[in-house]
């Protein structure tokens, strides 16, 4: 029997990330698919070795910010990813060699397709949320609720998206995203008073059209 939780639950932001480690674009509304939002981490920076490069290693590319163009294809602050002028901004940021390359197979993700944070968990770090990178914010949640929503399921409108389990954090965190001034204490407390856990890996059940404001159903089930 579906024990769907009645509660005021609604998405509170959207956050596609065309450029893989660069700061995100803000949505309105997004479609959803099986690998999860259109156009999310569909450029990525790869080094002369042919590795993937990230601001794990190269924080300064967070100082860049990817969206997408009318006509579906990435830009880097405003420009078109396979300008001259992008390309040398990118070897100042991640090093000789490195360049963008484009790839939308579901492997170009770190773990799964989407990651769900919400408000609650977000108060309770005290710290800006862009810095946990989430495609989804869901707001309205008491607390650290979301540590309760592991092997279950959001149904948003039509689409049905699985929480699969608590995303372990990286360096990545301790960067405020509009300085990129780094504070190691920020991890250091998410693995002190979070068990170095927040936010959630999600894939995609059913896809659809979700915006911000529409409604979200926490459910045992995913039907």
């Amino acid at each position: 029997m579906d024990s769907s939780i009645a509660a005021s639950l609604r998405v509170a932001e959207l956050w596609r990330y065309p450029v893989k480690s660069m700061a995100g674009q803000r949505l309105e509304q997004v479609e959803l698919d099986d690998k999860g939002f259109a156009g999310d981490r569909i450029v990525y920076v790869r080094g002369p070795a042919g590795r993937v490069l990230t601001a794990r290693t190269r924080p300064t590319l967070l100082g860049h910010r990817g969206t997408l163009g009318a006509d579906g294809q990435p830009l880097v602050d405003g420009r078109p990813w396979r300008s001259a002028d992008v390309a040398a901004d990118v070897v100042r940021a991640a090093g000789d060699g490195a360049t963008l390359a484009y790839y939308d197979g579901i492997s170009r993700f770190d773990q799964l397709p989407l990651l769900v944070a919400t408000d609650g968990a977000i108060r309770a770090l005290g710290e800006d949320g862009r810095r946990l990178r989430p495609n989804l914010v869901i707001g309205g949640v008491a607390g650290l609720d979301e540590r309760s929503w592991e092997g279950r399921t959001l149904r948003i409108g039509g689409a049905l998206v699985g929480a699969r389990d608590l995303r372990a954090r990286c360096i990545m965190t301790t960067f405020d995203p509009d300085t990129l001034v780094q504070n190691t204490e920020v991890l250091e407390r998410i693995r002190r008073e979070f068990e170095g856990r927040l936010a959630l890996n999600c894939f995609v059940i059913r896809g659809g059209t979700i915006a911000v404001g529409d409604e979200v159903t926490l459910c045992d089930t995913n039907s």
